[in-house]
């Protein structure tokens, strides 16, 4: 059996948590924070947990990172 190749963008992009979930950086603060309300400014600043549903694909796509 060959060896499952990692996608390597993933990795960069994901970590997992030490209760094994999914742990991502919220998208869309590059640029236009002007226009933005306060609300959306200060929730994209945390890190967020994916859905389980979502992270069924991911750990396909990242099959040595348990």
């Amino acid at each position: 059996m060959p060896k499952l190749k990692t996608k390597s963008s993933l990795k960069k992009r994901f970590s997992r948590t030490g209760t094994g979930k999914i742990k991502f950086k919220q998208a869309g603060k590059r640029h236009g924070m002007s226009k933005r309300s306060n609300k959306f400014i200060r929730n994209t600043k945390r890190s967020a947990i994916m859905s389980s549903g979502d992270s069924a694909l991911i750990d396909h796509m990242l099959p040595y990172n348990k």
